[in-house]
């Protein structure tokens, strides 16, 4: 499984130097990658099937407890052969729609690197590996949707989308953080067995806080809803991708991943369905105003999305098999319409529902796969759309008693309204007479509508043997969320009853909606007057809110000056270690246990004394630089004097090339100093002989602090014995710290290439200016 993650990742590295050699006749070897990736995974559903999970542990960093443990059960398969399946026909998509575009190479680069995320993210069987993919889809996603670099409106949903998911990871990892801690264990198989700890917990409302912020983030619910539909600022292949069958679903696979482990409580429970039902009527009202295919199928994504969610809050056996199967519905029929909308996009050079129509003349197949798709989306019988409504009222009739009718009506509406907005986007275009417009308009490259057509048929397919479907697919995925066994058993008829009555309601409203209000830019408009209430327009606020105080922050704190710098790090400092002193109480002195001064000691204080107050009061650089050089090298002789040889070379080496380079740094400057106003040469005389007394106070309080050797006598008991160095201090740096150690020398190694560059640098006279 290792290898089917990282194929994405180093074939998306090789497209940098090789990018021109698959710019041509070597682009059709990209879309075999997910096509070999989903053979691997199609070739494991007998094994899963009958109940068995696969399951790969490598070590990675082992002592912090990250591995790469990789877990194949009925969820993560589904997901897998979803993101390998779907993403098979988006590369052969895809290399036709962007054909020729000079950014080609670069586009499935990202795409590549997002495959592989998302399989990580769906497979990982560690917490940790799974946040570091789950990031990685928001950054590789975050290249997809602004492709358009060109575009400002592409930049500003990339950036959109970048900002609140990556808000969201944030909570998550903190969330998972918490619960790895309280169970132990940062193996998400082994918290199955922790979900009593887990709940009972004083922690789990705020773990259930987090984990639902970094899922709702993800899967655009409300009020984080927004950034999805600006994100169709994407070229349609990342919609088709993203927004229908991977990225928006990893906040569901998230959720339904932690079902077993942090629901069935209330809290859960609520939240979810509170959440999911609000996000799932909302964004299917706003599907109905939309003129753009984009606009619809966007929100028609929200508010399927939020079903998903939805059903997840309910938690019964019920809900969770209409999740497993609604997951594969949704996916199939969503990517095939974005495929479709991007084909008309693509020929037309519109995406306006009140411009198209009569497309079906001059795209026939087009059209069979968009009208196989819509009727899949509005659950016509014999589609498997069908079959996943008709779970959807099983589930929400079969909850609680006083909740039933109010859950049903909530998804009735919700229903109505995907029906007309699936008719509206996969009908619309093609129905009604061929304008002169769109005459010239073709069929495009086979490459294009094949793959749209064969997900459309596989929509019907599985809804006439959904047998099949349930007991090689959806079965072990809702035995996964459950974390038991469902007993599920999918069937195409289940006779006439109230979920029939249902869904045969719900499709004759959603055709009498489509029919009776078309869409106008004049309603979309009206709709658009509350905009200043909704969540964007506050996030917005309140980035721009967060803007102007970092500008006040940065001003006020970050001035560029070093002298500023200093006073404000020395302040701190001050009120930190004079609050800690304050804790302890004041500090007791046994003056006849000091050691008594020496006639050396006296002259090296009295010499320091000196060169302290000629850099205080000389105007000369050179002369407080040489001044301040000679209290280092009174420093060196207490380290002598107090048998201390090694400090004392080590001050000695330092403080001779801190000198050198204090002279070669000021050569250029004036040769006076120019002092400040007396106001602030008194506050920082203040300041200064304030840290003086704190740091001599704590010297002092340190004399009397019981001293125990237990550190000093483990590193010198193993420093040979475990790593094989008798000079214990490079055997602490190298070893014991060595991660330290490593991270301080790429600091510096960064910092030496930044000093480089700037010697390096050769502005022209402009840009001095």
């Amino acid at each position: 499984m290792l290898f089917t993650v990282l194929t994405g990742l180093i074939t998306s590295s090789l497209l940098v130097p090789f990018g021109k050699l698959i710019k041509t006749k070597w682009s059709i070897v990209l879309p075999f990658i997910p096509v070999i990736l989903f053979l691997f995974y199609l070739w494991h559903v007998p094994v899963i099937a009958n109940g068995t999970n696969v399951i790969q542990h490598l070590a990675w960093v082992p002592s912090l407890g990250v591995n790469f443990d990789f877990r194949l059960d009925g969820l993560s398969l589904l997901f897998a052969l979803l993101i390998t399946g779907i993403g098979t026909g988006i590369f052969f998509y895809a290399r036709s729609y962007l054909k020729g575009h000079i950014y080609f190479d670069r586009f499935f680069a990202y795409l590549l690197l997002f495959m592989s995320a998302m399989l990580g993210v769906v497979l990982s069987d560690n917490i940790l590996t799974l946040f570091v993919f789950w990031e990685l889809t928001s950054i590789s996603s975050f290249f997809l949707i602004g492709f358009n670099n060109d575009s400002k409106a592409s930049r500003s949903s990339a950036l959109m989308a970048l900002s609140i998911t990556g808000m969201g990871g944030f909570f998550l990892l903190a969330g998972l953080i918490l619960v790895g801690n309280i169970a132990g264990t940062f193996i998400i198989s082994e918290l199955f067995a922790y979900h009593d700890q887990l709940v009972s917990h004083p922690l789990y409302p705020l773990i259930v806080g987090l984990l639902c912020i970094g899922a709702f983030t993800k899967s655009a619910q409300f009020p984080f809803h927004f950034w999805l539909p600006g994100a169709m600022k994407a070229p349609t292949p990342v919609s088709a991708y993203l927004h229908s069958a991977t990225m928006v679903k990893a906040g569901i696979y998230l959720l339904a991943r932690f079902t077993p482990i942090l629901g069935d409580t209330e809290l859960w429970k609520i939240t979810l369905m509170v959440v999911g039902g609000f996000t799932m009527i909302f964004a299917a009202v706003h599907s109905l105003f939309r003129t753009d295919l984009k606009g619809i199928l966007a929100y028609s994504t929200v508010s399927a999305l939020g079903i998903l969610t939805f059903l997840l809050g309910i938690g019964t056996t019920d809900a969770l098999v209409a999740v497993s199967v609604f997951i594969l519905v949704h996916a199939l029929y969503k990517a095939t319409l974005f495929m479709v909308t991007g084909i008309i996009d693509h020929e037309t050079h519109t995406r306006d529902i009140t411009k198209l129509k009569g497309l079906r003349k001059v795209m026939m197949p087009v059209f069979i796969a968009s009208l196989l798709a819509a009727l899949s989306s509005a659950g016509v019988p014999s589609t498997f759309g069908f079959i996943g409504k008709d779970l959807i009222y099983e589930a929400t009739l079969n909850f609680r008693e006083s909740w039933t009718i109010w859950l049903t009506a909530l998804a009735v509406l919700t229903n109505i309204g995907l029906v007309t907005a699936g008719f509206r986007a996969g009908i619309k275009p093609f129905s009604g007479k061929l304008p002169e417009t769109f005459q010239q308009a073709s069929l495009p490259y086979q490459s294009m509508w094949i793959p749209p057509l064969i997900l459309a048929v596989l929509g019907i397919l599985f809804g006439l043997f959904p047998g099949v479907v349930g007991d090689y697919f959806t079965h072990q995925t809702a035995n996964a969320i459950a974390g038991g066994e469902t007993d599920m058993h999918l069937q195409l008829w289940h006779g006439f009853n109230t979920v029939l009555t249902l869904s045969g309601a719900t499709l004759a409203a959603g055709v009498a909606l489509y029919f009776a209000n078309n869409p106008t830019e004049e309603k979309l408009l009206a709709l658009e007057r509350f905009n200043v209430i909704s969540s964007q327009h506050l996030f917005r606020q309140l980035g721009k809110g967060i803007r102007r105080a970092s500008s006040w922050y940065t001003n006020k704190i970050h001035n560029g000056y070093l002298r500023s710098y200093h006073l404000k790090i020395i302040l701190f400092a001050e009120l930190l270690l004079g609050y800690k002193l304050w804790l302890g109480g004041p500090i007791q002195i046994d003056y006849a246990n000091l050691t008594p001064l020496s006639w050396y000691e006296f002259g090296i204080a009295a010499i320091l004394m000196g060169a302290l107050y000629i850099i205080v009061t000389t105007k000369s650089r050179l002369t407080s630089v040489v001044s301040t050089s000679v209290i280092g090298y009174c420093l060196c002789l207490m380290f002598v004097f107090y048998s201390a040889p090694d400090l004392g070379m080590t001050q000695f080496t330092i403080d001779t090339l801190t000198t050198v380079l204090f002279v070669l740094v000021l050569y250029k400057l004036p040769p006076f100093i120019n002092f400040m106003n007396r106001g602030v040469v008194i506050r920082d005389a203040i300041v200064a002989l304030g840290f003086g007394i704190i740091i001599s106070m704590i010297v002092l309080r340190v004399l009397y602090e019981p001293t125990t050797t237990d550190i000093s006598d483990f590193y010198g008991e193993n420093a040979y014995i475990l790593a094989k160095g008798k000079n214990v201090v490079n055997v602490i740096l190298v070893d014991f710290r060595g991660l330290d150690t490593m991270f301080e020398t790429v600091v510096l190694a960064v910092a030496a290439l930044g000093v480089y560059s700037l010697l390096k640098l050769r502005l022209k006279s402009s840009e001095k200016e």
